[in-house]
């Protein structure tokens, strides 16, 4: 059987989408005249565009989403309409196991080995028993069962990109905006979606004061616009320092990925922002609460993108008296600072 036509199932939130995107890599890899079509959430769908690995990009909105009738209509339709070789539902949760219950025909139909998909999925990969596996590893787990068609090329290196038309673009945005090019730009996330997810931001404005100080680093607070009021409050708290920029905004995803792409480095709270610096060649540090698996969501054995989590600095005989709380707490200023400096003085040595 030649691959032809490939459906890639993802949904949830930027950083997931990002991680699974290997997998299209892998198939273009492996298949390169195959038709790649990725499902995604629709306010996603600008991170994809032009992708080279992702031939078309499909979307659902929250209506869509939420209302079932519409949403497995929209699904029977797509699945009339095409006749995909190889389905691969990365979620398999019971709502998107209708692609491949309205798909009976597709020959690999793949997904996570669950209890209810036993019927619907033929090919039902263990790639969540192996606890030391990072997500990325856990998606290329998936693409497994194609080894019977062909040798595959495992692709691990997730990619973002625009073109140099939307970079020059918003690089000039940059500079009307104060943006000296010639100066390091560390793009900062001292912010998070998940409140539980933000490290202490006294210790945050004390870090943020030290990469000012030692580097003459300019810093471009990311923010989203619920976060607007915190990156206000944070910029006069720090005397409205000139090195620090909240007048840097992008509102898209694509200006979000030239802005990233314009930066010398990421710092901040773990999130989708770092898995999209990541993915576009960006080194950066990335502060982890200890209940967010840093093995698991930093997949990367390259020492340009790094993670700092106190569970690094704590014995593991201590955990269990401490809540989570308490221990995200315990990360200092100094334990952070020194991973951080560490990376920018080699950075700068290797410029």
């Amino acid at each position: 059987m030649r691959v032809r036509k490939v459906l890639v199932i993802r949904f949830r939130r930027i950083g997931d989408a990002v991680l699974s995107v290997v997998i299209c890599s892998t198939i273009r890899k492996s298949f390169p005249e195959a038709e790649i079509h990725y499902v995604v959430n629709d306010y996603l769908e600008p991170l994809f565009q032009d992708h080279p690995d992702v031939d078309r990009v499909i979307t659902f909105s929250s209506r869509e989403n939420d209302h079932f009738f519409t949403y497995v209509k929209k699904v029977f339709r797509l699945m009339r309409e095409e006749h995909y070789d190889v389905i691969i539902d990365t979620r398999s949760t019971l709502k998107t196991l209708w692609f491949s219950i309205l798909s009976p025909g597709t020959k690999y139909r793949i997904g996570t080995r669950k209890y209810y998909n036993l019927f619907f999925h033929n090919y039902r990969i263990r790639n969540h028993q192996d606890e030391s596996l990072d997500e990325v590893s856990r998606n290329l787990l998936l693409v497994k069962p194609l080894e019977k068609e062909a040798p595959l090329v495992y692709d691990a290196d997730f990619r973002l990109q625009v073109t140099e038309g939307e970079k020059e673009e918003f690089k000039r945005y940059m500079i009307e905006q104060g943006i000296d090019f010639s100066r390091l730009v560390i793009l900062c996330t001292p912010f998070t979606r998940v409140v539980d997810k933000k490290w202490d931001i006294r210790k945050m404005k004390e870090v943020l004061s030290r990469l000012v100080w030692k580097y003459d680093a300019q810093l471009i607070f990311n923010y989203s616009k619920e976060e607007k009021a915190d990156a206000l409050s944070l910029f006069d708290e720090m005397g409205q320092d000139k090195h620090i920029f909240v007048n840097v905004e992008a509102d898209t995803l694509r200006k979000l990925v030239a802005m990233i792409s314009l930066s010398d480095f990421f710092f901040g709270n773990e999130g989708g922002p770092r898995h999209m610096a990541q993915a576009c060649g960006v080194p950066g540090l990335a502060i982890y609460p200890p209940w967010v698996n840093m093995q698991k969501w930093l997949p990367s054995r390259d020492e340009r993108y790094q993670g700092v989590s106190p569970l690094d600095f704590m014995p593991e005989s201590e955990r269990g008296m401490l809540s989570d709380k308490e221990i995200f707490a315990r990360l200092t200023e100094e334990q952070v600072w020194g991973r951080l400096d560490s990376m920018l003085r080699k950075m700068m040595k290797d410029i």
